[in-house]
Formats: structure tokens, C-alpha cells, sequence
């Protein structure tokens, strides 16, 4: 995803400000990192051991030699994929928007075939720009619920009953690795989070009504693949984000330490009292 205009990074993860005044906004992606991600911890792992793997002589030499230099970076080895894996991710929703505006972008080899392939699904659909193209990374809001988000693209299909076209809202998802038929558990729930927003920013930063979407799905970008799937944003999952969103504003605002309790007649009760 792109860098939205009014998110801000904080120590606490993303929040967006609001251009209207009052609290900020937390983001749909920090709200759900509160959600347990057990399949990371062996991914991390995997990764970590891959990299001594790759290199087993020379990692054991440094095992001798400079053995705190290298934990360091085997740690780090899973936050340096991350970090690329990021950085992909949004140069790729950069590109999609030069592609379905028509605006000049700088040559990324990397990217492009992420392009073709987005290329590909919009002829495949018939998707004409004018015509069928809502909206394309644009901030909703639901100050009900103190969340915003950014939506990658809001598209007439025809997929109704006789041809009828529906609004889906549609998030790309990109990988060099992963099938294009990946879906983790949360991202319906992104998608819940982003259908149910009220109100979208126009580009002046005023209030609009959000359109009524009928469907959503993940569009998963690879480079020599894409596939569009269908996921529930129902009521099951929207209740299921604001849980998350809950949780993540307590462990936002949480204290790190609590008063150690002790008998009266311990050494040092009345004094931890009298601090308390």
C-alpha cells in the first residue's frame, strides 16, 4: 500500500489524523496486528535458518569469532524480508495507480511484472477506466469506532444476476513467493473494516458518503500470476475487526508495570504503600 496523505507512524504502529478535528484514527492494518499470526514464529525461524543454510562455513567461523555480531543479524534476518516484502508491496500499489491513470512512472524491472499481470486482469474483466473505475486509493473513515483505512480499488464487474454489474472492493496483495491462491485469516476482516467505513476523504478532504459495495476480494498479484478471490466482509467479520480494534487500543495504552503487592509486616510494605 501506499504512504495515505494523513497516516502517521507512531511508536504505537500507523493512525491516520482526522481532517475534521478530534482523536486519531487508528489504522485497519495496526488494529489488526493485535490478531496472533502463530504461523510467523516458523516462518521467522525458516528464514533464520535458511540464512546459515546458505552459508554454513563462514557462519560458523563467525559462531567463534564474533558470535554477538552474528545472533544480531540472524535475528534480523526475518525484519530484513520484511522490510523488502513492504517495500515491494507499496512500489507495486504505486504502479497500479500510474496504470489505471495513465500517468508516466519511473522504470522498476521488479515491478513491472506485477503491472502485466494487473494489466492482464483488467482486460480480462472488460474493465474500462471512465467507465467501470470508482475510486482508487482512497481513506475511509468510521469515527464511530475511532478506525480508518485506505481501500486500493472500488470497481463496477459485471458479476449480477443477467450480467448486472456489482461494486466490488478489491485489495492487492502481492508476493514473489507465495500461490496466488494464499489467503490469511484476517484479511477478510481488512476488507470488513474498509466496507463498513461510512465516510471516504475527497480529494479536498471533505466528507463523502462511502458507496455501497456489494462484494470484496483480494486480487493477488504475482509475477507471473493473477487471481481474484472472493472473500466474506460481512457482520461476522466487521465484529470480529472491532474486537481487534479493542484489543489493540488497550495494548496501545496499556502500563508496562504494576505495584508488586506485599503482607504489611514485610520489609519495605509501608514505603511501596506510601509511593502507591
Amino acid at each position: 500500500m501506499t504512504d495515505p496523505r494523513h497516516a502517521v507512524a507512531t511508536e504505537r504502529g500507523r493512525y491516520y489524523t482526522d481532517p475534521a478535528g478530534g482523536p486519531d484514527l487508528i489504522s485497519v492494518t495496526n488494529a489488526l496486528s493485535a490478531i496472533s499470526k502463530p504461523a510467523l514464529v516458523p516462518w521467522a525461524a525458516g528464514m533464520t535458518a535458511d540464512a546459515v543454510i546458505a552459508d554454513p562455513i563462514s557462519t560458523a567461523h563467525r559462531a567463534r569469532t564474533e558470535p554477538t555480531v552474528l545472533r544480531r543479524e540472524l535475528v534480523g534476518v526475518h525484519r530484513q524480508y520484511t522490510e523488502r516484502a513492504q517495500d515491494l508491496g507499496t512500489r507495486v500499489h504505486e504502479r497500479a495507480v500510474s496504470l489505471v491513470l495513465d500517468t508516466p512512472h519511473p522504470a522498476d524491472p521488479e515491478v513491472e511484472p506485477y503491472a502485466i499481470q494487473l494489466a492482464a486482469w483488467l482486460r480480462l474483466w472488460r474493465v474500462v477506466v471512465e467507465r467501470d473505475i470508482v475510486a482508487i486509493e482512497t481513506t475511509v473513515l468510521h469515527r464511530r469506532y475511532g478506525y480508518a483505512g485506505t481501500g486500493d480499488l472500488w470497481v463496477w464487474l459485471p458479476t449480477g444476476p443477467h450480467g448486472r454489474r456489482q461494486l466490488w472492493l478489491i485489495d492487492y496483495k502481492t508476493s514473489m513467493k507465495k500461490p496466488d491462491s494464499v489467503v490469511y485469516a484476517e484479511q477478510p476482516l481488512q476488507l470488513a473494516a474498509l466496507r463498513h467505513a461510512p465516510v471516504w476523504l475527497l480529494p479536498d478532504d471533505t466528507d463523502g458518503d462511502a458507496p455501497r459495495v456489494s462484494r470484496t476480494a483480494l486480487l493477488n498479484l504475482r509475477p507471473r500470476s493473477q487471481r481474484l478471490i472472493e472473500v466474506p466482509s460481512g457482520r461476522a467479520q466487521f465484529a470480529a475487526f472491532l474486537g481487534a480494534t479493542r484489543t489493540a487500543r488497550y495494548l496501545h495504552t496499556a502500563p508496562s508495570k504494576y505495584p508488586t503487592v506485599l503482607p504489611s509486616w514485610a520489609p519495605g510494605a509501608t514505603e511501596r504503600k506510601a509511593a502507591a
